[in-house]
């Protein structure tokens, strides 16, 4: 079996049809190293090239640069003939502001990154702006506002509240009603929340009348804390699941002694399963970046799986391993060897 990244695909219950395979902004927005306009259009240029019509970006993003990179890409597009995602619950200030005002509280990782720096923040050839946390009402307002003018779109399909890892009252009380407004409105046509854990995932998906949520992590060849409480979650009040990070921040893509697991130095543990997972993998003549991008959709609740590729050749590998064939035996010895839990699905 193998999995067409291009086809359409429905966003829960609203009207939004993303594809299977959506591009992430966060590579080619500077994150942990510099890249240049010319080489994010290159990436951008392919995409489009191949058949990506789905784009998720957000303010943090190379703080401004994703969304405007995304916006030279997609204002010379037909309108309708593509989606985005974009995300709530940061806004852009000039560092001096941040420095002049201790009522701004500096964006700071949901994850533990080591030697983080909010001052320095962690994309690099950017704008001398910082992202400060806003979850309320009016904060979210103005941050769709924002975006729309950075990407100089008419539209922006889907907003996710982004990481309130921290700020769950602000968030469900100010951020959820602004987005629940707009989307009545039909200012945008579906919203969700997008995190790096499950727990609060569920707990939004419970509390809230949300058409997706984006779960970064938590649903991978490595980590299926989602299956337990999300999922199910998801599946009863009828939200679907956009996947994310699924490489786990790298350790899945090229399992290495230098690899990283949600940003962070990979664990020896979990290191020894990603290279046991590689070799079942190779034994069927299977990328493990193939299994990885695949396995998300044995679920029936994924809908989608959103990648950042930081060149012409990283896109076009996750392009070709989303169509790889893998064989019902691939998965069967990953449960049997017990790399994947028995009852976990798997397409």
């Amino acid at each position: 079996m193998s999995i067409d990244p291009f086809e359409r695909v429905g966003l829960g219950r609203s009207a939004v049809e993303i594809r299977r395979f959506g591009l992430g902004m966060a590579a080619l927005s500077g994150l942990f190293r510099v890249v240049s306009d010319e080489e994010a259009a290159a990436v951008l240029d392919r995409a489009w090239e191949l058949g990506v019509r789905y784009y998720d970006t957000a303010p943090v993003y190379g703080y401004g640069l994703g969304e405007e990179r995304l916006g030279r890409l997609l204002r010379s597009r037909e309108a309708g003939s593509y989606a985005i995602s974009s995300k709530v619950g940061r806004l852009l200030y000039d560092i001096e502001a941040i420095d002049a005002d201790p009522s701004l509280e500096p964006d700071r990782p949901a994850v533990d990154i080591p030697d983080f720096d909010p001052r320095e923040g962690y994309y690099k050839g950017t704008p001398d702006q910082r992202p400060v946390f806003d979850y309320t009402y009016d904060g979210v307002l103005r941050s769709v506002e924002e975006s729309l003018r950075r990407t100089g779109l008419p539209r922006i399909d889907v907003f996710w509240i982004h990481d309130p890892d921290f700020h769950w009252a602000q968030a469900i009380s100010g951020a959820v009603p602004a987005l629940v407004d707009l989307r009545s409105q039909g200012v945008i046509g579906a919203i969700g929340v997008g995190m790096n854990q499950a727990a609060m995932l569920t707990r939004f998906v419970r509390e809230a009348d949300l058409d997706a949520v984006m779960c970064a992590g938590r649903y991978t060849l490595l980590d299926q804390a989602a299956l337990a409480e999300l999922f199910p979650a998801c599946e009863e009040r009828g939200t679907v699941v956009v996947a994310a990070a699924v490489m786990n921040s790298g350790l899945l893509a090229n399992p290495t002694p230098d690899a990283k697991f949600d940003y962070a130095p990979a664990p020896p543990e979990l290191l020894r399963r990603a290279l046991d997972i590689k070799a079942v993998c190779e034994s069927h003549g299977v990328p493990l970046r193939a299994a990885a991008l695949q396995f998300v959709f044995g679920h029936p609740q994924v809908v989608s799986v959103v990648a950042g590729e930081r060149s012409v050749s990283h896109l076009d590998d996750a392009v070709t391993n989303h169509q790889h064939p893998i064989p019902d035996k691939l998965w069967e010895e990953l449960r049997g060897g017990g790399l994947l839990p028995e009852d976990v699905p798997t397409p």
